[in-house]
Formats: C-alpha cells, sequence, structure tokens
C-alpha cells in the first residue's frame, strides 16, 4: 500500500524526520518496502496559461503560442500538442528550468520561431508514465506559482508490505494511528458530521444472506452536477496512492477507501430496477464487470443486484451496467460490510483482485460503515453539489463478529517479554490502539476494537506491547536450558551421508515445488490418483506431486535450454499420495541424469550415460545400508518398457523404480537426448543392519570360476539369488566378471561367466569339499532356471 507521507502527516505529525518515521514503522510490524520522492527533482516551472495561438508559418503541426507566466508581458513558446489552446492552463518550464533527467530549457528557434521555454506534459514532469498531450490544469490555478508549490510536490511516497493480519492498517488513518501511539502521543480523526437530508426518497434494500453481509447502508443522491470536477487536491492524493482520477464520484468512494479503509461503491440510480437485494448468484449468470471482463457466477458468489439482475460482485468489483458516467445526475451509494470468510478466495476464482476484494478478505471495521457513507457524501456534495436522501440501513447484529475480552496476565508479561510494566503504561498502549481496557486481579481484560481481527489470544496482546514498547528496547537476557543428548539411531542411515555420496559422484541437488502442472503430472504418473488444491497459486501448479520426477524433469528442460548437455541432479522430499481420500506424505529420494558419463576430458572416450551407470549410482547408495536390493522387470508408463525394473528389498517390498524415460515422453517434454531417472523410498532404503565383528579366517580363501550357458531371459540377479539359495556357509561371494553371445553359442542363450569365492574360518577347504559345492551350485541351477555348464 502507497500512502503520502504529507497526507499522513496532517493527522500526526511526530517531530521526526522521514528516515526515523519508516523505522519506527518497520519495527512496528508495517515494514517499509520503499519511500520515493511524490515526484521528479525539477525546477523553473511554473502555471502558465495560453493568451493567444498562431499558426506557425513553416510547420503545420506547430503552434506560436503567447503565455502568461506571472510576468509583465507574456511569453512567446512554440509547441506542437494537439490539445494546446486559448486558455488552457498547463505547466510551463521557463529559460533556465532544469526538467528531471537534466534537461536544460534554453532559449530557441523551432522552424525559424523563437521560443522562451516549453510547455510540459506529466510525462516530461516526471508525474507519469505516459502522456498523451499538455497537463490540462484546473481554470483556478493561480498563474505564476511554481508547479511544485501549487502540487506540493515536495513530498515522499511510503509503500508498506502489510502482512495479511494488519488490514486495520490498509488506510492513512490506520497508519496515523499506529504513529501516535508509537510516539506516544494524540491523532486527529478526520471529522465527519451528518450531511443534512434535503429529500426524502429512497431505495429499498434487502439482504437475503445475512451471515456473509451483516451490514448494509445505503444513500440516494440526487441531481449532481455531472461536469464537475475532482479538486486537485484529492487528485494528487490519489496519485500518490497508485489511483489515477476517473471523475469526482469514482475519485471521493477511492479517497475514501484510503481515508479510512472502507470500500464503497456508487450506482448510477437511473439504471437501477426497483429495489436492491444482497444475495447468492444464481449458477451460470453472467455479469460484465467494470474492467470489460463478463464472468460467469457459479451459484456460490455474493451479489447486489435489483429486480433484473446482478449488478455487481459483492466486495469485488461493481458492474457495467449501473457504472456511473459522465451524464450521471443520480447515483445510489452503497457502503456494507461483507464478512471476510464470505469474500476470501472469491474474487480470485475469478481471475480478480481489487482494492475492495484485498482489504474485505482480510476484515473491514464492522463499526465504519456510517461514518465512510456519511463522509463520502460530505465530499460528493462539496464538488458536485446534489441533493442528500436519508441512509437505508439493514444491520443484523447477531451475524456481525464477536468481540470477547481476552485475558492479558501480568506475569506473563515478565516471562515472556522479561519486563515490568505499569497498569497506566500498559492501559495507555491498549487504550491508544482502540481496545476497551478493564484492570482484573491478575491483570487486564481487553476487548478489541471493531477493526481488529487478529487479536484473539493471550500471544497476540503480547506481541502488540512487544512492538509499541519496541523490540529494541526488550532486555537481553541468556536462555537456561536443561536438555539432554537424543539418540543417534544407528541402524538409521543418515539422510545427508546419502546426500554426499550422490554429490561424490557427479550429482546436484535440486529443489524443485510440490505443486505441479497436472499435463506433466497426468504425462508421468497417470494411474496416480493426486490431490488438487482448493486455491493453486497459479494452473502451473495446481496438483501437489505423486512423485519428484515432475520436478526434475523440469528443472533438466531448463539446464538444457542453457546449453548444460550434461545433467545430473537428485532431490530428496515429499510426494503426496491420495489414499481412500486421505493425502499420505512420502519421503523420497529421486534422481535423473543425461548426458555423457564423465566431463569431457582427453584421456577417456566419452560416451552417453545408460540404464546401469544409474544403476550402479543406486547400488553404491545401497551398499551404504547393506541394503540387498533386486531389480525387477516392470512396465511403467513413465518408463522405456525394454529397460526399465522396480526395486524390491529382500523382504519382497517395492521400494522404488528406475529407468530410461519412454520415448514418446521423451519427444513431448523436449529432450533430444536418453533421460535417466530413479525414485526410491526413504525409509525404506535407509534402515541399515547394524554392523557385527566377525572373526577374520586364517586359512585361504579359494576362487572356483564356472562359465553357464543360460536362456537370454534369465538375469544375472536370478542366477546369484539361486546360488544364494543353496545356503552354503562357505560361499562368501559370488562375482560375475564376463557375459558373452556369439559364435559357439546357441541362439537365445548367453554365456555367464563367475567365479565363487568359498572360505571357512576353521580349516583349509579341500578339493573334495569344494567339489561338492560347486556339483551342489550346478546341481541347484540347472533344476531352478535350466543352467549348463559350458564346455
Amino acid at each position: 500500500m502507497q500512502i503520502s507521507e504529507a497526507w499522513l502527516r496532517e493527522l500526526v505529525n511526530p517531530a521526526i524526520t522521514t528516515e526515523q518515521l519508516v523505522e519506527q514503522l518497520t519495527m512496528a510490524g508495517l515494514e517499509v518496502d520503499s519511500v520515493e520522492p511524490a515526484a521528479a527533482d525539477f525546477t523553473g516551472v511554473v502555471v502558465g496559461e495560453v493568451i493567444s495561438m498562431e499558426q506557425h508559418s513553416n510547420a503545420d503541426k506547430l503552434k506560436v503560442c503567447q503565455v502568461a507566466v506571472g510576468e509583465a508581458e507574456p511569453i512567446q513558446i512554440v509547441c506542437g500538442a494537439n490539445n494546446v489552446r486559448i486558455g488552457l492552463k498547463i505547466p510551463a518550464a521557463l529559460v533556465g528550468a532544469v526538467l528531471p533527467g537534466n534537461f536544460k530549457i534554453k532559449k530557441s528557434k523551432l522552424r525559424g520561431e523563437l521560443s522562451l521555454g516549453m510547455l510540459c506534459s506529466e510525462k516530461e514532469l516526471g508525474l507519469a508514465a505516459d502522456a498523451d498531450g499538455l497537463m490540462e490544469l484546473l481554470e483556478d490555478a493561480p498563474v505564476g506559482t511554481d508547479i511544485r508549490e501549487y502540487f506540493s510536490l515536495d513530498d515522499k511516497i511510503i509503500e508498506l508490505d502489510l502482512t495479511p493480519n494488519r488490514a486495520d492498517c490498509l488506510s492513512i488513518e490506520g497508519v496515523a494511528r499506529e504513529v501516535a501511539v508509537l510516539n506516544k502521543m494524540d491523532w486527529t480523526a478526520v471529522e465527519v458530521a451528518p450531511v443534512e437530508i434535503t429529500h426524502d426518497d429512497l431505495i429499498n434494500v434487502s439482504v437475503e444472506d445475512t451471515e456473509s453481509c451483516p451490514r448494509y447502508l445505503g444513500r440516494l443522491i440526487k441531481n449532481v452536477n455531472p461536469n464537475a470536477q475532482t479538486p486537485l487536491w484529492m487528485q494528487e492524493s490519489l496519485r500518490r496512492s497508485g489511483l489515477r482520477s476517473l471523475g469526482p464520484i469514482v475519485d471521493v468512494t477511492n479517497y475514501v477507501l484510503l481515508e479510512l479503509g472502507q470500500p464503497l461503491h456508487a450506482f448510477d440510480a437511473e439504471k437501477l430496477t426497483d429495489s436492491i437485494s444482497v444475495r447468492i448468484s444464481k449458477k451460470g449468470e453472467e455479469l460484465a464487470l467494470l474492467n470489460d471482463q463478463t464472468i460467469k457466477l457459479d451459484g456460490e458468489a455474493l451479489v447486489i443486484a435489483d429486480e433484473k439482475q446482478a449488478l455487481a460482485l459483492a466486495g469485488v468489483m461493481g458492474g457495467q451496467a449501473t457504472s456511473v458516467t459522465d451524464k450521471t445526475k443520480d447515483i445510489f451509494l452503497e457502503c456494507a460490510f461483507f464478512t471476510p470468510i464470505a469474500i476470501a478466495g472469491k474474487a480470485r476464482n475469478f481471475g480478480l483482485h481489487t482494492d475492495s476484494s484485498h482489504r474485505f478478505e482480510r476484515g473491514v471495521d464492522f463499526s465504519l460503515q456510517e461514518r465512510a457513507i456519511e463522509r463520502a457524501t460530505q465530499l460528493i456534495v462539496e464538488i458536485t453539489d446534489g441533493s442528500v436522501g436519508p441512509i437505508t440501513e439493514v444491520t443484523t447484529t447477531e451475524s456481525l463478529p464477536a468481540r470477547n475480552a481476552v485475558k492479558l496476565r501480568q506475569a506473563r508479561i515478565e516471562k515472556v517479554l522479561g519486563i515490568s510494566m505499569e497498569n497506566a503504561e500498559v492501559t495507555k498502549i491498549f487504550a491508544g490502539l482502540g481496545m476497551q481496557v478493564e484492570v482484573t486481579d491478575e491483570g487486564w481484560d481487553i476487548t478489541p476494537p471493531a477493526c481488529r481481527f487478529d487479536i484473539a489470544i493471550e500471544a497476540d496482546l503480547l506481541e502488540e506491547i512487544g512492538r509499541i514498547y519496541g523490540y529494541n528496547n526488550l532486555p537481553n537476557s541468556s536462555l537456561l536450558m536443561r536438555s539432554e543428548l537424543g539418540k543417534a539411531e544407528e541402524a538409521i542411515l543418515p539422510i545427508a551421508r546419502a546426500e554426499d555420496l550422490l554429490v561424490d559422484r557427479g550429482f546436484q541437488e535440486a529443489i524443485t515445488y510440490s505443486f505441479v502442472d497436472e499435463d506433466i503430472q497426468q504425462t508421468i504418473a497417470p494411474d496416480d490418483e493426486f490431490i488438487r488444491l482448493q486455491n493453486p497459486i497459479s494452473s502451473e501448479l495446481s496438483i501437489m506431486r505423486t512423485t519428484l520426477w515432475c520436478g526434475l524433469l523440469n528443472a533438466a528442460l531448463y539446464n538444457i535450454k542453457r546449453q548444460q548437455t550434461r545433467v545430473r541432479l537428485f532431490e530428496t522430499g515429499l510426494r503426496f499420495m491420495n489414499e481412500n481420500k486421505q493425502m499420505v506424505q512420502q519421503k523420497m529420494l529421486s534422481g535423473l541424469v543425461l548426458g555423457n558419463v564423465n566431463e569431457e576430458q582427453w584421456s577417456n572416450k566419452s560416451r552417453k550415460v545408460d540404464f546401469f551407470d544409474l544403476k550402479g549410482d543406486l547400488e553404491a547408495l545401497f551398499s551404504l545400508t547393506d541394503c540387498e536390493a533386486q531389480f525387477k522387470t516392470v512396465k511403467h508408463p513413465a518408463l522405456h518398457p525394454g529397460q526399465s525394473a522396480e526395486i524390491v528389498n529382500s523382504e519382497g517390498q517395492k521400494i522404488g523404480l528406475i529407468g530410461m524415460l519412454h520415448p514418446t515422453i521423451e519427444k513431448k517434454l523436449g529432450f533430444e537426448t536418453p533421460v535417466f531417472l530413479f525414485e526410491v523410498l526413504q525409509e525404506m532404503v535407509f534402515k541399515k543392519a547394524i554392523p557385527k565383528f566377525e572373526v577374520l579366517s586364517k586359512f585361504p580363501s579359494v576362487r572356483r570360476d564356472m562359465a553357464l550357458l543360460v536362456e537370454e531371459k534369465v538375469t544375472v540377479a536370478d542366477i546369484i539369488n539361486n546360488i544364494l539359495a543353496v545356503k552354503e556357509v562357505f560361499i562368501k561371494d559370488v562375482q560375475v566378471f564376463d557375459i558373452y553371445r556369439g559364435e559357439g553359442v546357441e541362439e537365445g542363450y548367453k554365456s555367464v561367466a563367475l567365479s565363487l569365492i568359498l572360505q571357512d574360518s576353521t580349516q583349509t577347504l579341500t578339493d573334495s569339499v569344494i567339489d561338492a559345492i560347486f556339483n551342489k551350485v550346478l546341481e541347484v541351477l540347472g533344476n531352478n532356471i535350466n543352467a549348463k555348464l559350458r564346455d
């Protein structure tokens, strides 16, 4: 929110500098994002009036103007603006003036005609980013007055970044209240007196949904002057708050919004049909909004309607059909309180965000409506005249927010903040914040005002004291804490150790969103039931991921588009499964590789990474926990049918997946090189056996090699598992050292050469024992997988 420092100081003016004011606001929780001058630096520009004008003799688009600038004689200025005319009052930069950007005005000749200055637009004065012509001043602008003085431009614009709980400070009065309390002084609220009623006409109002709209006020103002102009001081106040002038009626509603924090809306009364109704929209009902957007209502949004149609989206934006124009003579002024829960998310559902919805979603002072409508009426009458009717009010008291007292104990102030405060000091702080204070035996009962929706428990009150007292003023104290060392689970591998191993193997850690695009989620895991967000940040982040691959693939594409041809990424994080309509979170470790196996270098021939390279990375990870993982062929919609496997542990539980990205998906996403992925459950992988000491054998080990002929469908894992299933205690290890297909091996078969490492801890193994073990292994392999010893 932008506020003018000069406007703020009209209500409260402490004897501090702008820098000190900014520091105060930030430390009190109203963070200041920036402080900018109200206008760019310029000098030598005054109010001028075009007295006479002639066509330039040598240029069709130029005019030779005589301009009064407060001197004895008018000066001649050549101008090419389309809107220059006799009687127009404009900013005139005199010879010697310096405009923004250090642009100096000098005496010059334009096509042979002398020009002693320049007539300026808002853009040339740094008051706007664009301009269609000269800046037109009001008719009563005093000729010769310095423009900086006329516009009061020696001001600062303070931009506040308010947290959602501080809706009470979304107004000049709200910030003034804070500044007054921080500086222990009084502040002057805007004086609002009831406007004299000059006619008795009413527009009937009914509220069907009193829970959503507990209070609605309306007033008919007739015969406003459609030719009236918004006064300069109001235009400037709006500009410095980031709003442009749209005509006196709309400007007044915006001005009161900024001044008091209460949104209002004005309808063209002649365009209304009979009475006004506050109701829930009808499903499919259409409403053309002021921003030229036509929305189809969902049957849940609250609307303002007449007997014929919906007129406005309540608390968000008015409709085009009843908008105020420069021909409007009668207006119906609306001022209401809509509950935050009724407005929250409604604007976003239709792709909208307005100053009104921003305030109603966070909570507007529900005692403010009468004062706000009187203030707006007062300003409308001052600017446009008009005949004022009585206020029509519909209030359902039981539906207004309850304001219950919150207990604050003296002992808690001392314990939490470390300070002791007198009763009078506590009372002054909370009274200054608009709260009702009642002294009790233990401390105080404090009732928050109607503008504060963030005061509910004692901790909220302690925060208020800390803010106003000053966090920097709280004493420093050493915390005494008794603690015991936690137990380190030796049977669980720390995730940091796994991350270090992957980094050592050339991976880099990625952190991606838990929210993903529905398209990529459906592409990667079409069979998973996902969880859809009710209020997504954007359509590209609308689904909770069921696999970390979505984010890793996007990260890989991002790197490839920036000339990174070798990508190795891993991520640890949660996936979110929808099981029986319940969200189940699982910790996962996922990875992705593509490009060359190693960085390019002179001593090694470069080759592309393949399935077995990534499998080796996983096996290195499993070796940290002695996880006896097996890789079994599986079909997965995201993976290549010939290069994919599920990973199971020794108990047969599925712990993950590994494989090559399916070529169809690879092409769809825009990859031009094979992509390999893995994903494992952390809880399954990081369980490890506690190491146990085994006596080292004093006797030599024996290696016995065998070459087996097996069918192509038989995997190396099948062979090793069958050998280990013999449960021969002397077999210490099985190592595969060659796989051969070709001459001498029947088609459909392969030769697998492996070695058995045998050892006994009590004696040296004899040939007879070794042969017996060897033959037993061959027998098991022959019976189970039809393996034969190769000649």
